[in-house]
């Protein structure tokens, strides 16, 4: 595969840039506040926003790497699953402060706090100002790419911080009680570990080189069969590379060795046309040659 083959992560670079650089500007701004209002809720969401910086810069490197040419022919299908790799890290992040701030609002019922509401409203109004700007960037990007999805999936992690730090300030200043912080702070821990395993699985389904979600391998080898030509169908493997690039490979057995180009042409333009896979790899036989046994795996 050569390194100008399109990906969907290249597309949205400059969305990604624009992204960073917002993120990375507030969080300067809401650690200082953080640690001078002593709110663990605005702490989490700092640390959100530490995650976010990351993320979005790994998944900034990613779309550059995976687009550099492979010049020693040992990445023989290049470099495009960096980005499924960053977006992997997008979910360690997530899952990491997610624990940290769990584990710090347990620690912190029972015992005796002081939250300055005020710093909280708002940071926190600002913070989801800038995520929601953020958001907006990332969101076509979103539905196309993991790597984009991941930053993205962050980022909402962080814009719901923002909001649970709305929440958590203006119940302190309402009740003069800083347990809400506490639980607030625990509520946010829990929807960002659902949010992180949940990528987590896409993550790895990709990895795993499960089938694309939404091809039936089944369907597409009725689809080659019935391709004027084919006698049969076997060895069909499915499996996507990165976000926006899916990848076959099959045999097919003509009934014509004259006619073996023509299916050739037919089946590449049916997995392009009617399935989206760019990058199928087809080996076509005669009804005769026995030679080829179906690999069991």
């Amino acid at each position: 595969m050569g390194a100008g083959h399109s990906h969907a992560g290249a597309r949205h670079r400059s969305r990604l840039a624009i992204g960073f650089a917002l993120i990375a500007g507030f969080f300067v701004v809401e650690l200082i506040a953080a640690l001078w209002s002593g709110s663990l809720t605005l702490l989490s969401d700092a640390g959100h926003m530490a995650a976010d910086v990351v993320t979005l810069g790994a998944a900034l490197i990613a779309t550059v790497v995976a687009s550099r040419p492979d010049r020693s022919g040992r990445w023989s299908y290049g470099r495009y699953r960096v980005e499924v790799f960053a977006a992997l890290l997008a979910v360690l992040m997530m899952l990491g402060v997610a624990a940290f701030v769990v584990v710090e609002a347990i620690e912190r019922f029972g015992q005796p706090a002081e939250v300055a509401s005020t710093p909280m409203l708002v940071v926190g109004l600002l913070g989801l100002l800038v995520n929601l700007i953020v958001l907006k960037v990332l969101h076509e990007g979103a539905a196309e790419s993991l790597n984009v999805k991941g930053a993205y999936l962050e980022v909402l992690a962080d814009a719901a911080g923002s909001v649970g730090v709305l929440i958590a300030g203006g119940l302190v200043l309402a009740t003069g009680q800083p347990l809400w912080d506490t639980i607030v702070a625990l509520a946010l821990g829990v929807f960002v570990a659902i949010r992180a395993v949940l990528l987590g699985r896409e993550v790895f389904a990709i990895l795993g080189q499960h089938v694309p979600a939404g091809i039936d391998p089944a369907a597409v080898t009725r689809d080659l069969a019935a391709i004027e030509g084919v006698a049969d169908v076997h060895d069909l493997h499915l499996w996507t590379l990165t976000s926006g690039m899916n990848v076959a490979t099959a045999h097919l057995v003509s009934v014509d060795h004259d006619g073996m180009h023509p299916v050739l042409d037919a089946a590449r333009e049916l997995l392009h046309d009617r399935y989206g896979i760019e990058h199928a790899t087809l080996q076509v036989e005669p009804a005769d040659h026995h030679g080829c046994a179906e690999v069991d795996w």
